[in-house]
Formats: C-alpha cells, structure tokens, sequence
C-alpha cells in the first residue's frame, strides 16, 4: 500500500467532533436515565417498602423493597441475551432507541401504581412486574451506550470520552439524590407516603423523551459501519460468542465484578446503610450520598484522561488494591457516631470506586472484536450484575441482620476487589491501541462536517 493510500484509509477514520459529541450525549443520556430510576429507587427504598409492603418490622420492609430491586436483575440477563447479539446484527443505534423507550415507560409507570392498601396482593405483583420490565431494557442499555461510544472514540481520547457515561451516571443518581433531599426536607412523612414518593418516577417520562429525540439523531457507529461495508456482519453473534469467545466473557465477567458490588454498595445501599444501622437520619443519609456524588463527578472524566496517558490497568489496579486496604477503616470511620467522620469514611470509599467508573467504560468493550462486540459485553456485563451487583444491597441486609456485624459491606467491597484482580492480571492493555477488528481512528479537530 502506497503512502496516499495510508494517508487516505487514515483520514476516512477521523470522526468530526461535533457527531462525536452528540453520540456521546445521546448514549450517556439514557444511561442517566437508567441510573436515576435505581437511585430514586435506592434512595426511597424504605418509603417504597412500607408503601407496597406493610409490615411491623421496618427491616422485613426494607428487605422486602430490596428484593423487589434484585428482581429486575433477574430480566436483565434475558433483556441482554436479546439485545447484546441484536446489536451485533443490526446495529448499536436501533437497540439504544428501544432500550430508552422501555426503561422511561417503565419507570414512568412505577409512579401511577396503586399501594398495598388500595389493592392488596396486587399491589407489590405490578411492582415486579414493571421492575423485570425496566430489567429486560437495562439489559441492553449499558452495554451497548459503551459500545457505542467506544467505537465513536478515537484511539487516544476513548477513555477521556467513554467516561462520559459514568458522567451520565453519577449525574443521574445525583439528581435523584439531589430530589430525594429537596422531597425529604419539604414534605411530610404522610405526604411522601401517599404521593411524594411518586414524583420522581414520573420525572422519567420527559427526561425519556429528550433522550430519545438525542438517539433518534445518531447515526451508527463507524465500528459496526466498517462492519457492514465489509460484508462481515456476524449472522449468528450468539453462537459465536460462546463457541469462540468465551474465554473473553469470563475475563469481562470478573472485572464487572468489583465494579457492580462497589457501585450497588456505595451508591444504593449506602443510604439505607446510614439510617438504619447507624441511626443516621434519611436526609442526613441522603446528603452524604449527594456530597459523595458531587465528587466522584468532577473526578470522573479527569481519570478517563488520566488512563489515556498512563493506560487502563494501573488505575484498576489502585481501585481494587485501594478497596483492600481501606475498606475496613473507612467502615470504621462511619461507625464513630459523627456526620463528619461518615462522610470521610463514604469519602474513601468513594475515591476508589471513582477509579473504576472513570476507566471500565472504555476498558470492557475494548477486549472484544468488533463482530461480537455488543453482544460479548452485553452479556458478561449484565450476568455479572444479576449474580453480584443488584443482588448486593439485599444480601448485605441479610447478612447484617444475621450476623449483626456492620463491617459486612467492607467485606463485600474486599472479596469483590480481590476476584476482580485474577482477570486484571491477564488483562491487555487498550490505551491509545486500535479496538480489535477496528482500524486505528483519529479524531476530526475542525469540527465541520467534510463532503
């Protein structure tokens, strides 16, 4: 191949930043929407349980509403055994625009229910019934916004950019944190029993709507585009996932680990955590949260950066070997009986947790090749998921309750760090690399669109 014809193949592989900036928002967008919902969820959790499962004991409540949220997570393996290979087949684009008109409508809904005392029994069977339904579009959702944006990314900015769906989840669950607050300190506890409790639910249906005018502006990714021109679309990506790739399922698999466990731990349990074993008052809880978020969102993007220049391993490396050894003495802090010293302890925690959310998203996708790229991730993500993450905020209630010993979530966060650093061993480093089965990209700085 001559020098133009380098330079030529080169160039058709620049992006212009201005499609690559709606891409990027109209991925992060739903995954905002996505995380509002559990953390509206998390955050309303106890109201939720007396709501739609009255019962004398508020731990029973609590449980109760927490299994509720792990049910979802029993849909998101199926949503994301349909949705990961469909995008492998038809494109990323039509799966993100079906996935954020099921999760808005569902969430939406959630807000119109009747409660348990109105109807009965059938008050807590919708509710499932509507969280497997926001599980199944979930189970699309993520994987396939970091594929997109990954495969939109040039080569030395993906983890700069892809950060930026982490920006759209911790914006999210700020926003709902920030509501909770705003609804705690102005409402009564009867009000928001009969009908504060509902607001931000509904909420979904505008922010869904704007999310998927955004989507339904974007074209495909130039990966899957590439694909299509070639002519090597994959016809059956599902079989071909665990016929010849199952091996990088396993190794994607074992990082969410760490990632799921200290995401559902710190951002939706912890809430609870504080005003129900530490005697914190919820809007107290809520406002640690909040402070935390705050920081982990002006840290996020800057550690996207950061792994674009130094790569993507030493940066998990100090998350999972940081929750090792901290885990238990930030737990320690919380337990002293001070608002300061809790949000120091939740500070140390969060710092590292930063960490991951600042660089899995452009780490993960990066070890599958493009043909099975939606589908391989998709569907490690989400298995992860259901088994460790959403199953973590009821099994550390559990445990606490059986055991009686509140140092539980740091456990939790250690044996998750450590699972997570066999698969990280063995991982490829992806910063400033080409994607597998992708030609090197450059990004387009002029911003104008070229004829």
């Amino acid at each position: 191949m001559s020098e133009s014809e380098v330079l030529e193949e080169d160039l058709s592989s620049e992006i212009d930043d201005s499609v690559m900036r709606r891409a990027i928002a109209g991925a992060a967008t739903g995954n905002a929407l996505e995380w509002f919902d559990f953390g509206v969820y998390g955050y309303f959790a106890t109201t939720i349980g007396h709501v739609f499962f009255p019962t004398e004991s508020s731990t029973a409540a609590l449980l109760s509403s927490f299994a509720v949220f792990a049910s979802a997570f029993v849909a998101r393996p199926f949503g994301s055994l349909f949705f990961g290979p469909l995008g492998d087949r038809i494109g990323r684009s039509g799966v993100l625009i079906a996935t954020i008109l099921l999760m808005s409508v569902g969430t939406a809904l959630v807000g119109v229910l009747p409660s348990y005392e109105s109807v009965g029994i059938w008050s807590p069977v919708l509710l499932v019934a509507l969280r497997m339904i926001q599980g199944f579009s979930t189970g699309g959702e993520y994987g396939s916004a970091a594929t997109f944006i990954v495969e939109y990314a040039p080569d030395n900015r993906r983890g700069f950019l892809a950060s930026f769906l982490e920006f759209g989840t911790l914006t999210g669950y700020s926003f709902a944190a920030l509501l909770a607050l705003v609804l705690d300190g102005t409402l009564s506890e009867e009000a928001m029993h009969s009908w504060g409790w509902r607001v931000p639910f509904l909420m979904a249906a505008p922010l869904g709507i704007f999310g998927l005018w955004l989507r339904l502006r974007l074209e495909d990714s130039p990966a899957f585009r590439e694909l299509q021109d070639s002519g090597e679309v994959e016809k059956t990506p599902f079989r071909s996932l665990f016929r010849h790739h199952w091996r990088t399922m396993l190794l994607c698999l074992g990082l969410v680990v760490v990632l799921n466990v200290a995401y559902y731990t710190v951002l939706k349990y912890m809430p609870s955590y504080f005003t129900s074993q530490l005697g914190i008052s919820e809007f107290n809880s809520v406002l640690l949260s909040l402070g935390i978020l705050l920081g982990m969102l002006v840290l996020v993007t800057p550690l996207g950066r950061l792994s674009d220049r130094i790569g993507r391993k030493p940066l998990l490396y100090v998350a999972c070997g940081g929750l090792i050894v901290f885990a238990i003495p930030a737990f320690y802090l919380m337990s002293l009986n001070s608002l300061w010293l809790a949000f120091a302890g939740l500070a140390i925690v969060g710092f590292f947790v930063v960490f991951l959310s600042g660089v899995m998203p452009s780490t993960l996708p990066a070890i599958f090749r493009t043909n099975v790229r939606n589908g391989g991730f998709t569907i490690s993500y989400n298995l992860s998921t259901a088994l460790f993450g959403g199953t973590a905020p009821f099994l550390i209630t559990w445990l606490i309750s059986v055991t009686d010993n509140n140092y539980i979530p740091a456990f939790y966060l250690m044996i998750a760090a450590g699972i997570a650093l066999i698969p990280l061993v063995q991982l490829r480093e992806s910063a400033n690399a080409p994607l597998l089965g992708s030609k090197p990209r450059h990004g387009h700085k002029s911003g104008r669109h070229r004829s």
